[in-house]
């Protein structure tokens, strides 16, 4: 069926209020459906695409009103999605969840349940009080939040398993994008990780995710599992242990190491969790919380609804001039909200097109088949409506993969940490440094994660600010240095220097120039 993204089980109360709107009974569209080809169709009762080019197929496609509805319908529950913050806040408390959280499930079914996931897991899956009390935290208080994300996962999960398997990894692993971004690939923290497995800017671009003001490859599903599958077999491979290899993805390879050492060499999690940063603790319950749920979801009476049309059920084609997603939507007739879930990595809704650079468009099987069929139709329409329109659009600008910043006076690590997007600690821990001391002059390694073009737009404004002269009359009693106290930032040197004087001596009257701060 055309277009179709997610098909619900035909039971289910979304498809049958979409099939009681239909003017088809059902008899009439069963047999659409089974006349259904790629080359021919029957068109009679069918929504059709708007009109945009003469003696086109493009022009002609087409959709049947009860799939259309229920695509709208899901579309809206995936894309306006609240889980990450959820799973977010889920991960944080509930390791520290109140111990009178009502069971729902029995203690000794689920030791049998942890003992029997042991077995065929390369995790350590044992019960204890914790475990216990995060798994009834998520039965009871984020239920529904899970039965989205099973349906969810019947589209993701394919990928990452490939993946997976491709880097010799656990398959279980691809329970990790759950507790890191709820399968939300524009997903962004609070600190700046991004996308599906919430890499931060430096450690993307260590792993080959680019960002540009177009593209942010940490949220191409493809690119970023293929980063996470190379990370966490490196964090393996320092470790030998995938629980330590998960903690680390969280706090960093560093914090492990450190929770080893205070616990007197210990490499069981469960023995070294205590002292881990707080969120970490939680981290490692919440991944076997969430594959327990997953494994069990039927006898715990979960409801999914399972799609027809998985992530295989797409392809992409390589673009061959910049396109914007409304141009594709109205070419092909696929909802702009469909096109922006199967292509997240392209942040203004734009596919750039760029010399020695590949970008794709990410659609279902069948449009992909007529959107090759009739490119130079697409391209030539698209070409001529960017003429007219006369639109300038944002320039490309690539985001750095680290600067070297020189401090100047007035300088603080707080200011710089602000206006790269950064954190403090950051700033320090890449250069080395003990404490937030900075001198004139010095140069400090710093990786953006603001994007270049927004840090330059920014940096102009202030330049801009700061070159606006003011004028100061001189009164009796001032001197260089008295002046330049009234002027937050200035130093006798600057006033000196913008005034063309070489001495300290001053007349009641005179016009100083002064930079305002």
């Amino acid at each position: 069926m055309k277009k179709l993204f997610f098909l619900l089980a035909f039971g289910s109360t979304l498809l049958v209020q979409a099939q009681q709107k239909s003017h088809l009974d059902k008899q009439e569209n069963d047999s659409l459906i089974a006349k259904e080809s790629l080359v021919e169709r029957d068109f009679s009762a069918i929504n059709p695409a708007p009109e945009i080019m003469k003696d086109s197929v493009v022009l002609r496609l087409m959709d049947y009103k009860p799939a259309a509805r229920v695509d709208s319908l899901w579309e809206k529950e995936l894309l306006n999605s609240d889980l990450y913050k959820k799973m977010q806040e889920a991960i944080v408390n509930a390791a520290y969840a109140d111990s009178l959280v009502k069971k729902e499930v029995s203690t000794d079914t689920l030791k049998s349940r942890l003992a029997r996931l042991n077995a065929k897991t390369p995790f350590r899956v044992e019960y204890n009080t914790s475990l216990e009390s995060v798994i009834n935290y998520y039965l009871k208080r984020n239920r529904e939040s899970m039965e989205r994300l099973l349906s969810l996962s019947h589209y993701y999960f394919p990928l990452f398993e490939q993946k997976l398997d491709q880097y010799d990894i656990p398959l279980e692993m691809k329970y990790l994008a759950i507790v890191e971004s709820a399968l939300n690939p524009q997903a962004k923290s609070r600190v700046g990780a991004t996308g599906l497995w919430q890499f931060m800017f430096a450690t993307g671009k260590m792993h080959g995710l680019d960002v540009s003001s177009y593209v942010d490859e940490r949220m191409d599903p493809v690119l970023a599992t293929d980063a996470a599958c190379q990370y966490l077999a490196k964090l393996h491979g320092m470790f030998n242990d995938w629980d330590l290899a998960l903690a680390s993805y969280n706090s960093g390879p560093g914090n492990v190491s450190k929770a080893i050492r205070r616990s007197g060499g210990n490499t069981n999690y469960w023995e070294l969790r205590r002292y881990l940063p707080r969120e970490t603790a939680g981290y490692v319950p919440a991944f076997i919380a969430t594959m327990y749920i997953f494994e069990y979801a039927e006898e715990h009476g979960f409801n999914t609804y399972k799609p027809q049309v998985t992530y295989y059920e797409t392809d992409t084609i390589q673009v061959k001039q910049l396109l914007k997603f409304d141009q594709i939507s109205k070419v092909t007739g696929i909802d702009k909200e469909l096109l922006s879930f199967l292509n997240p990595s392209y942040k203004l809704g734009i596919i750039p097109f760029i010399e020695d650079e590949e970008y794709y468009v990410r659609l279902p099987i069948r449009e992909s088949g007529v959107f090759v069929a009739n490119e130079n139709e697409i391209y030539g329409h698209v070409t001529k409506e960017l003429e007219e329109a006369k639109e300038e659009l944002p320039r490309y600008v690539e985001a750095d993969a680290k600067i070297r910043y020189r401090v100047r006076s007035g300088d603080y690590l707080g200011r710089i940490a602000e206006r790269y997007g950064v954190g403090v600690s950051k700033i320090r821990r890449w250069n080395n440094m003990r404490n937030n001391n900075i001198r004139v002059g010095q140069y400090l390694t710093i990786y953006p994660r603001k994007p270049a073009e927004q840090i330059a737009i920014t940096a102009s404004k202030k330049e801009e600010k700061k070159s606006i002269k003011e004028f100061y009359t001189v009164r009796k009693g001032d001197s260089l240095w008295s002046i330049s106290k009234k002027f937050p930032g200035v130093t006798v040197q600057n006033i000196q220097k913008w005034n063309d004087i070489s001495g300290n001596r001053l007349k009641p009257g005179m016009k100083l120039k002064i930079s305002k701060s």
